[in-house]
């Protein structure tokens, strides 16, 4: 007598709008990774939400690109250290758009100096938006998500090595995401949502440019001696949010150019 094992459905066929229908809110969405992201979720179909702190301006011109591009996006603020302000926006998404697909956690903060100089309003500052807010807004969106449901957390290889005096604080931020999101897979697994973190390295961005001053030491540790692009970091976004990664949860993965090789 054979016995006949279920298995999910077969992946989704892509097509040439994989995330069409989706909507995603994208947490410190308006520059940098962040803002590659929304770029790349909304041309892969996604209604997009790009959620900010401070950066009107700069939120306003992205969804004008977008829509310029074809896509749809908003933006809102969303202050990562105001606990009710993300929620409310979170929620808010949720009910405009009558559902909430995915959440890309990339709002963060780098703080560096010697151990002896380095404040405890920086060290305050640096849990709050790399570590609660990532919390709170998993917290507020996977209320909203079914089935289905995505959570991408952006971490960093500096979680694996920190090759530098001055970052031990950002170093531990990054390394708690890599807890965090272990047990958040076991939490939303039965419930069909993948929770994962991609680490970048070293990425051309405001945060670390490539013409900055710890470039030359970043890449001669390197099995690719460059910087990365903001685009890269949201190709690999986009693979875990999309009907390909069905089954890619509780991951931490690099993409950091060999830097913790």
């Amino acid at each position: 007598m054979s016995t006949t094992v279920s298995t999910p459905d077969a992946t989704p066929a892509i097509t040439g709008k994989p995330l069409a229908g989706k909507v995603a809110f994208i947490h410190g969405g308006s520059r940098g990774i962040g803002a590659a992201t929304a770029r790349r979720l909304a041309r892969d179909g996604a209604t997009v939400a790009i959620g900010y702190a401070a950066s009107a301006i700069a939120a306003e011109a992205l969804v004008e690109d977008i829509k310029a591009g074809g896509g749809n996006a908003i933006a809102l603020k969303a202050d990562a250290t105001d606990a009710a302000a993300l929620t409310r926006a979170i929620d808010g998404v949720a009910d405009r758009f009558g559902r909430l697909d995915i959440l890309v956690n990339s709002a963060g903060v780098l703080a560096l100096a010697p151990l002896d100089q380095f404040t405890l309003e920086d060290f305050d500052r640096t849990v709050a938006v790399n570590i609660r807010s990532v919390f709170v807004a998993t917290q507020a969106a996977a209320r909203h998500m079914k089935e289905g449901g995505r959570i991408i957390n952006i971490g960093s290889t500096n979680a694996q090595r920190m090759p530098f005096a001055g970052g031990a604080p950002y170093a531990m931020s990054k390394s708690a995401l890599v807890g965090l999101v272990k047990g958040l897979a076991r939490d939303l697994g039965p419930r069909g949502i993948t929770v994962n973190n991609v680490a970048p390295g070293p990425v051309d961005t405001d945060m670390n440019p490539e013409a900055g001053d710890f470039a030359v030491v970043m890449h001669g540790l390197m099995a690719i001696p460059r910087h990365g692009k903001a685009d890269e970091i949201a190709g690999m976004v986009a693979y875990l949010v999309g009907p390909e990664a069905a089954f890619v949860t509780g991951a931490d993965l690099l993409i950091d150019g060999g830097f913790a090789a």
